[in-house]
């Protein structure tokens, strides 16, 4: 099979600094990508020398550094207080970002870009586990809408355009992510963050309890951060829609976004036991039901993924092992 793209492309990945968009620049590297000998490189600008929010700024810098891959993985992320004390801020920036990118690169010829999504575009109760068919059949977790909406906009603009001008864009859903450049703030980090940081901090201060958020019984799937890198390697290597044996809908249709993740989900109250035993915590774990829980269940269904050759390789347990040893190291 003939790869996608070439190891002399000139890949520019927006949000390289970030979580998601910093795995997938190191699994570039390992992969051979931007190496000067085989004449690529990675374009990975800082905030004071590229504006996503400013189209000005973006088509100026697509025209000086002519990119030829485009990684959108950029955005305004946090948890439920940040979504919904933010929304404006979360629906405005994200499409501003989006918008900007997705449309510069069509403009300026780039051959592949990948947007990365969220699994949270997914209505709140749809059916489990949850196919890429789930997209705008039911209503939006309320705690994160205007985030997901924002993300929505960026699929369907993404699939547009290669509707109507036939721009190379494909789209990654990922799980709840989880690894080395999570945010871990107090009140505006994801769960798996919370928790680690809540059960590292218990120890360190032989604190007796943890409280944590919740009931403990919803059900999530999370995604070590370097099987996403390695998936976004996978699908603009491996990943065309317009091929015959690729992945379609239950219409026949050529699917352009699919969902990224274990396909497996655990309760947050097991996730916590685990934490705790990995963190070392001997204390009582308590749980504050006054907080929402969020969406009951939320499990992807990877089959689609799977089904061109791609599986994750990190299991949760070895994942926060090495988290919390990450965590320790360069945040506590």
């Amino acid at each position: 099979m003939t790869k996608k793209i070439l190891l002399s492309e000139k890949i520019f990945i927006a949000g390289a600094s970030g979580m998601a968009g910093g795995a997938i620049f190191k699994m570039l590297k390992k992969a051979g990508y931007g190496k000067e000998i085989n004449g690529g490189s990675l374009l990975i600008p800082t905030r004071k020398d590229l504006d996503l929010e400013d189209i000005d700024s973006v088509e100026s810098w697509f025209k000086l550094n002519k990119p030829t891959v485009v990684i959108l993985a950029a955005a305004k992320v946090g948890g439920i207080i940040a979504n919904s004390t933010q929304p404006a801020s979360f629906i405005l920036d994200n499409i501003k970002i989006q918008t900007n990118v997705i449309e510069s690169a069509w403009r300026f010829g780039v051959k592949r870009l990948l947007f990365l999504g969220s699994s949270c575009i997914y209505p709140k109760f749809a059916k489990q586990p949850i196919t890429e068919e789930a997209l705008l059949e039911g209503a939006l977790e309320t705690t994160n809408e205007f985030y997901a909406i924002s993300k929505i906009a960026g699929i369907k603009l993404c699939q547009a355009l290669r509707i109507q001008h036939g721009f190379d864009a494909i789209s990654l859903m990922p799980t709840n992510l989880y690894g080395p450049g999570d945010n871990y703030h107090p009140t505006q980090s994801h769960v798996m963050a919370s928790l680690i940081r809540k059960f590292c901090e218990a120890v360190k201060n032989s604190s007796p309890s943890v409280t944590c958020w919740g009931s403990g019984s919803p059900l999530r799937e999370f995604l070590h951060v370097n099987d996403l890198g390695n998936a976004a390697v996978f699908a603009l290597e491996n990943w065309d829609p317009s091929s015959r044996d690729a992945p379609v809908n239950k219409f026949g249709k050529p699917l352009t976004f699919l969902n990224v993740g274990t396909g497996l989900d655990i309760s947050i109250k097991e996730l916590s036991e685990k934490i705790s035993k990995l963190t070392g915590f001997k204390g009582e774990i308590f749980w504050d039901k006054s907080k929402p829980d969020g969406t009951p269940k939320k499990q992807l269904n990877v089959d689609r993924l799977k089904e061109l050759g791609w599986k994750n390789s990190i299991e949760i347990e070895e994942g926060i092992k090495h988290t919390v040893a990450n965590y320790r190291d360069f945040v506590m």
